[in-house]
Parts: C-alpha cells; sequence; structure tokens
C-alpha cells in the first residue's frame, strides 16, 4: 500500500526562509568597482613589493644586507645566528655586521622565504630558491635550520648573464654556441661558476638563433629574455616536482635546447643523453674535477648490466666537457676560470664507448688542434697574461714539471 506523503511544519518554514532570503539578495544592488579603483589598487600592490633599492625601509635589515653585499661586488652572503652576517669577496670570507640573534635571523630569513616554500623548509629542514629585489637584481638562496634556529647562503647573481669576453672564458667556446645538438657538460667543484658560465653559453645561443629554449633548474637562477627566441623557465619544486618529470615533459614541447641545471640521478641522465641523441641540444652541469672524472660519474650512475648501452649512448650523443676551476687573480679583482675543454671527436667517442675513460686525460692533450684545451695549458696561458700567481697555477695543475715548462 502506498504510504500517504505527510507535510512537515518545521520543514516547510525553513524553506520560506530560505526563499525570501534569496529574494533579498537578488534585490541588493551590486557593487560597481571602477576601472579607477582597480588601477589605483593594482598601483599600490605593485609599489608595495617592486620599490627602488634606494627607498628600501631602514628596518628593511635583509635588503640593507643584499644591497650591501652587492655594493662590495661580493659572490655570496651567510646569515648565521649567533654570528655577523658574512659576504664572500674573491673566496675569502669577511663580516659586514654584528653579530645576530636567533629571532634577527629568524627575521631576515623570513623576509626572503617564498610563501609556496614554507611547507618544504618545515618538513624537510631545507629549501632552495630564487629571488629578486627590485635594484638589486637577482639572487639564489638556500635556507636551512641549524642547531635548532634557521640560516641561510644566498648568492648574488649578475643581473644579466655575462658575455664569455666578461668571464676570461676562452673564445674556442663559441663552437659550442655553433652545436645543433649533442650534450653539453660544464662542470667543477661547488662555487666554481658553472652555472654562470652555462648562462653565459646560453645567452649567446639565443642572441644568434631564432629557436625554443627550456631551462629546468632548481632555483631557476638567470631569467632569459630574447627578441629572437622562445624561452621558458621551469623550476622544479614549483613547476615541476621532479627534474625527471621535467625533462620528461619538455620533450614533449617541440624544445630546440634544453638547459638542465644539475643532473641529480640516474633517471634525469638517461633522459638528458636521450634527448641529445635524438636530435637537442642539452647543457647540463656535474660537480666533477675534470673530464675524465665527468664521463666516469656518468657511467658509474648506472648498474653493471647498463654499462656497455650507456658507454655507446655517451659516446654518440656526447658533444662537449668543459671543467673549471676559479682562482684568485694577481691584483686582486676577483677571480679567473682555468678552463679544460674537450670536444668529442672520433677518438673521444672511441674512448668512452670502450670504456677507457683514463685515457681522455692524455687525449685532450692531444687533440688541441680540435679546439681542446688541456687545463695546464690554460693554468700556463694566464700565467703569461699575468692574471694568476705562479704558486696558484701549481697547486691546481695535473703535472707540475709539465706547467713549468709551458711558461
Amino acid at each position: 500500500m502506498k504510504q500517504k506523503f505527510q507535510p512537515d511544519p518545521n520543514l516547510d518554514r525553513l524553506i520560506r526562509r530560505l526563499n525570501e532570503a534569496a529574494k533579498e539578495t537578488a534585490a541588493e544592488p551590486a557593487v560597481q568597482i571602477s576601472a579607477r579603483t582597480i588601477r589605483e589598487q593594482s598601483e599600490t600592490a605593485v609599489a608595495r613589493w617592486e620599490l627602488p633599492a634606494a627607498e628600501f625601509d631602514e628596518k628593511d635589515e635583509i635588503g640593507r644586507l643584499l644591497k650591501a653585499a652587492r655594493d662590495r661586488d661580493a659572490s655570496d652572503l651567510l646569515i648565521v645566528a649567533g654570528s655577523p652576517p658574512m659576504v664572500r669577496l674573491n673566496g675569502t670570507l669577511s663580516p659586514a655586521g654584528d653579530s645576530l640573534t636567533e629571532e634577527e635571523t629568524r627575521t631576515l630569513c623570513g623576509d626572503i622565504l617564498p610563501r609556496e616554500r614554507r611547507q618544504t623548509l618545515a618538513r624537510t629542514g631545507s629549501v632552495d630558491f630564487a629571488f629578486t629585489r627590485p635594484g638589486m637584481g637577482r639572487f639564489r638562496c638556500n635556507l636551512h635550520r641549524q642547531q635548532g634556529s634557521w640560516a641561510a647562503a644566498i648568492r648574488l647573481l649578475p643581473k644579466t648573464p655575462p658575455d664569455f669576453t666578461e668571464l676570461n672564458l676562452p673564445p674556442v667556446l663559441d663552437r659550442i654556441v655553433n652545436l645543433h645538438h649533442g650534450l653539453v657538460l660544464v662542470t667543477g667543484p661547488t662555487g666554481s661558476g658553472k652555472s654562470t658560465t652555462l648562462a653565459s653559453i646560453l645567452s649567446r645561443i639565443l642572441e644568434q638563433r631564432r629557436l625554443h629554449a627550456i631551462t629546468i633548474e632548481d632555483p631557476v637562477e638567470y631569467e632569459h629574455d630574447s627578441s629572437l627566441s622562445l624561452v621558458e623557465h621551469v623550476e622544479v619544486g614549483r613547476d615541476a616536482t621532479s627534474f625527471p618529470r621535467a625533462l620528461r615533459a619538455a620533450l614533449r614541447q617541440d624544445p630546440d635546447v634544453l638547459l638542465v641545471g644539475e643532473m641529480r640521478d640516474t633517471e634525469s641522465i638517461s633522459m638528458a643523453i636521450t634527448a641529445a641523441e635524438t636530435g637537442h641540444l642539452v647543457l647540463s652541469t656535474l660537480h666533477t674535477g675534470d673530464v675524465a672524472q665527468s664521463i666516469n660519474r656518468i657511467v658509474d650512475s648506472f648498474p653493471p648490466e647498463q654499462l656497455e648501452t650507456i658507454r655507446t649512448q655517451l659516446s654518440i650523443s656526447l658533444a662537449a666537457v668543459v671543467s673549471q676551476h676559479l682562482i684568485p687573480r694577481t691584483d686582486g679583482e676577483g677571480r679567473v676560470p682555468a678552463v679544460e675543454i674537450m670536444f668529442a671527436t672520433d677518438a673521444v667517442r672511441n674512448l668512452v664507448r670502450s670504456g677507457k675513460i683514463a685515457q681522455l686525460r692524455t687525449q685532450v692533450g692531444l687533440e688541441k688542434k680540435n679546439g681542446s684545451i688541456p687545463l695546464d695549458h690554460s693554468l700556463a696561458t694566464l700565467v703569461r697574461r699575468r692574471l694568476i700567481s705562479v704558486s696558484d697555477a701549481r697547486r691546481r695543475a695535473r703535472n707540475p714539471q709539465e706547467l713549468d715548462a709551458l711558461f
């Protein structure tokens, strides 16, 4: 038997109230916002974040420290609770103020930490990012915890990627600019200027050709601008979750040039080599001391059963390896790179394919006519130009006795 519907007075009252509220809302006039109001609000927001350096409030301590470091041509600013802020000048640390309390350090770090990176810092205890200060340029930063407080290592980046001539890099690097495919590695220890050299190479490529370039970095250091080319900057941690994911996606985006900030794991190395092998120009870095170590680092990243395959792939895709070290100038005006360069000739490819990596150091010396430069020859050239001292050259030389014969 069908049950008869029984009306509910409470439900009826609720429905009437909702209907009345809806009518009242519909009758209210819409809020009118003029174009002038929108423009004024936008200008206020922009002014809040884009004050010129000269107009920074005196309480903006991190702004004052960054400006002081930039004015002194420092390469880095280090902030640690219990110590004075330190700037690195020509490789040497120098104090830039009074000792900082834990609360002062927290305030300084908090002023530059992007909102979207706070959870990462809380979860992992360390975070990398880049930021821009109007009037002062761009900075790369690592914030981390130590002894229960915050600390920061801030790298001061040039406002625009410098040219080869500004960096005292060998003119032969122009050969890399003219490459259309292959893997180019810029290697060296931490703080040797790898990212800057890589940025200068890409900048010159963008000036000379019409192409699509994608940079994948953690964080993005240099923001390239080109009237000829299309440039995209992908930041790992913000735009992509990892280097391999960013690389995989980039290969579907019709790139001509890929700049990979660092090949950190087997997957990213494999994808970078594949990209170079399939017709892209791939620029990347490794933390290694010379050309032979760079090839070994790549090969040793793979399990034994893949070694023959990866050596073959690498021998096909490799275009050049640039290994550099920064050495203090004799005039005290900064540091200058000593550069070892190996271009991938047939002989070099055969050594890589056959696993005779140790012989690459000797082969670089035999390939000078093809543009390769042994480290000792680069050091000797810098000594002859009176840019570095003999003692500094000998400390970096592969063979000090052979170096002396080159002066």
